[in-house]
């Protein structure tokens, strides 16, 4: 993925790294934990997607983390957050977060619930400075809102959130048949789709599928069915 130089390359769901561990099953896009492969170490500065699904009761206890952007998007459930920059946030579907650990700093990721799994997407953009001081942000994006949503930047326009990398981060949520065009920023873009199907250019994605671009003017997508998706559009 990122020696890809032109064209678009779609990465299957059924490809990503995958392992259960009991309280938490996860899948990889790119290279994680135990799952390594040195054709798929991230695309750009996004190094890290990850969809965890964690059991009622369970979740990540404090660990450090240190120069990278962490956002969080919530797609079922409830994500209890707190870390020793004073961040703290309890997050539901239409809730995102960003924890910039900059310096270091220590967090907690916990299922806000004893009972319901919560359901997440954990990813992480490498920033374009390191040693920054560590802060935390959180903001409630309407799921009433179609189309093409900014809700995390690199300047923090449009009321998202700021994170510390020449990359814009958009929720998409299509009805079916409906078609949207971007066009870019940056150099490359990922298209990481969360449910129903998404027509990108000529390619077809289904639940799960990653797609990464590079090099094209406007992207088009076609939604198949009710499509909610996150669209990275980041420099190269």
């Amino acid at each position: 993925m990122q020696s890809l130089n032109h064209g678009m390359e779609v990465l299957p769901a059924a490809e990503r790294g995958h392992a259960n561990h009991g309280w938490l099953d996860t899948n990889h896009t790119f290279s994680f934990a135990n799952y390594y492969n040195p054709e798929r170490m991230g695309f750009g500065p996004l190094r890290v997607i990850n969809q965890d699904r964690v059991d009622g009761g369970a979740g990540f206890g404090w660990h450090p983390h240190r120069d990278m952007e962490i956002i969080s998007y919530v797609l079922e459930g409830a994500l209890a957050h707190k870390d020793t920059s004073g961040g703290m946030g309890l997050l539901r579907h239409g809730d995102v977060q960003v924890m910039s650990a900059g310096t270091g700093v220590y967090h907690t990721e916990l299922n806000g619930s004893a009972s319901e799994q919560v359901h997440f997407l954990q990813i992480w953009i490498m920033p374009r400075e390191r040693g920054t001081q560590p802060r935390y942000a959180d903001r409630t994006f309407t799921l009433d809102r179609r189309g093409k949503l900014l809700v995390a930047s690199h300047d923090g326009r449009e009321d998202s959130l700021q994170i510390g990398q020449d990359a814009d981060v958009y929720r998409v949520m299509l009805d079916e048949g409906e078609t949207h065009t971007h066009t870019p920023a940056f150099e490359r873009q990922w298209v990481q789709l969360i449910k129903g199907e998404l027509q990108v250019g000529s390619k077809h994605l289904r639940p799960g599928d990653g797609i990464a671009v590079v090099g094209k003017d406007v992207l088009e997508l076609h939604a198949s069915g009710d499509v909610e998706a996150l669209l990275f559009d980041m420099v190269a």
